[in-house]
């Protein structure tokens, strides 16, 4: 895969902000081992317009995008995405690279996932989002029965749209705490706003064993995670702010450069 006189097919599936840092990263130049052969939305003309851009294959169809014979396929769409496509994808074969990791808090997809990969020599990559120190909790959970949880901090204005929303979080003066409880039941009521907590989980104790909690405070911009993993001595804490979802984007170019590295981070 490290050959560098023949460029990697990267193919993205995503059409809105975050696929569109991976595609200004590709055109500055930070993914010179790619060619960039298509883009796949559900808004032809957003769609389009981003693919012209990259001068790439604009595609409606999981079909159309595979087509192009990628090696690689980032997502940076939906958990709705992923379930639908990533054994489509995983069996063309390429392999993934996975932004929406709230699809994985399902378990029997996870092995499904996990079947499919293995049966066709593909891999699925889990780009680190608006976290990162996968690596270290990963570690600490492979050297005992590891305690790990996660703290999540939110303004109330983005939980709007959601079952932990009240009005009176846009009145409160003091932070609350909205919900207690594990990755997986986290998950399950916001889908689309939990991907940290199951990332975590999944590199530690698994979505039923990782204890998530989340709060609501007044005026906050942004999100702060603050990730624990714990074994019999040992303790790692990654704590990290984002007041944007840019972070996600540039995880997934990461993920994408470290792929073609001779040397890995």
């Amino acid at each position: 895969m490290n050959n560098h006189t023949e460029k990697q097919k990267l193919a993205i599936i995503g059409n809105g902000y975050l696929a569109e840092i991976i595609v200004d990263a590709w055109l500055q130049g930070l993914l010179e081992e790619y060619e960039l052969t298509a883009i796949l939305g559900r808004t032809r003309e957003k769609t389009e317009k981003i693919a012209a851009k990259a001068g790439c294959r604009a595609c409606c169809t999981i079909e159309e995008l595979l087509e192009t014979k990628p090696s690689y396929v980032a997502e940076a769409a939906s958990v709705q995405a992923v379930k639908s496509y990533a054994a489509k994808v995983l069996s063309s074969p390429a392999s993934l690279i996975v932004l929406s990791i709230g699809a994985f808090a399902d378990k029997a997809f996870y092995e499904e996932v996990r079947t499919c990969a293995s049966e066709n020599g593909t891999k699925v990559h889990i780009a680190s989002g608006a976290v990162g120190g996968f690596d270290v909790l990963r570690t600490i959970s492979l050297m005992g029965q590891v305690k790990a949880g996660i703290r999540t901090k939110k303004g109330p204005r983005s939980l709007m749209g959601t079952p932990l929303f009240k009005e009176e979080l846009l009145t409160d003066t003091e932070e609350s705490r909205v919900f207690s409880g594990n990755a997986k039941e986290a998950i399950g009521l916001l889908p689309t706003k939990v991907n940290v907590a199951v990332a975590s989980s999944l590199a530690t104790a698994g979505p039923d064993e990782t204890s998530v909690n989340i709060y609501s405070v007044p005026g906050m911009t942004g999100d702060d995670h603050k990730i624990t993993a714990e074994i019999e001595g040992v303790k790692a804490v990654v704590d990290i702010y984002s007041s944007t979802s840019a972070i996600a984007g540039w995880s997934v170019v990461a993920v994408l450069r470290n792929l073609v590295s001779p040397i890995v981070f």
